[in-house]
């Protein structure tokens, strides 16, 4: 298998608003974009097309907020929209604040960031990221014809290793996790517990070639990957409460 990662290069800067699957679709023409081509976008710029960008200077922080805010050294206006897009606190002390986001995704800050946000603005994940990319996949094949699948990322930290990954957030037209039970491995072993988070592998081999700063590659074609097609959701990627060993 040969893979092809490469950018939309000079991508328009996303304004609050914006039409995004629109200007998607136009930066996509000049390109050669094949079936089966899968498109990670960063969750920023999908954020800002939704106005999830929140004014700290509109915002009232609870005492909850406030009190995180002297204890962690940090705006507890800031801290106030992580807590109203988070359904719980997961782990906290004077560094960190892990929540449970609506989506039900554990992760620092509720994913709340301020990279790439101007002003004193603050931006969180979208509503519904899978919706998002079932509208993206939609429209290309629409516009485009092309049967694609559509991924859409964000940077976690992991428990048990140090820095940060691109996973997927949101996702259309494959299947996030590959079932590997009952394949036997080159002496024969048969594979009894073995899981694996294609749509994760995908969103960080993207994460390679879109980089941390800057917003110029918000938008990653990743090709030549075998996936299985299917219509799925993200948060089959979500360990459940059952099965979390470290809630």
């Amino acid at each position: 298998m040969r893979i092809m990662i490469f950018p939309l290069l000079n991508f328009p800067i996303i304004n609050p608003g914006d039409d995004f699957n629109k200007i998607l679709t136009e930066e996509l023409k000049k390109i050669s974009l094949k079936d089966n081509d899968i498109i990670v976008i960063a969750h920023t710029v999908i954020s800002k097309a939704e106005n999830k960008i929140f004014d700290l200077n509109e915002i009232e922080p609870s005492n909850l907020a406030i009190n995180i805010g002297k204890i962690q050294n940090k705006d507890p206006r800031k801290i106030e929209v992580i807590l109203r897009e988070s359904n719980e606190i997961v782990r906290m002390n004077e560094r960190l604040l892990i929540t449970a986001t609506k989506h039900g995704f554990v992760c620092a800050n509720g994913g709340i960031d301020k990279s790439n946000s101007p002003g004193e603005t603050v931006i969180s994940l979208p509503d519904d990221p899978d919706l998002s990319a079932r509208k993206i996949k939609g429209i290309i094949f629409e516009n485009l014809g092309k049967d694609v699948a559509v991924i859409i990322s964000d940077t976690f930290g992991r428990p048990l290793r140090v820095g940060t990954v691109n996973v997927a957030i949101g996702l259309a037209g494959i299947m996030p996790i590959e079932d590997f039970r009952g394949r036997k491995d080159l002496y024969g072993y048969q594979l009894k517990s073995t899981f694996v988070a294609r749509a994760d592998e995908i969103a960080a081999a993207a994460g390679l070639v879109m980089g941390q700063a800057g917003e110029g590659t918000p938008v990653i074609i990743v090709r030549g990957v075998e996936f299985i097609h299917a219509d799925s959701s993200a948060m089959d990627l979500n360990r459940d409460r059952q099965t979390d060993v470290f809630r």
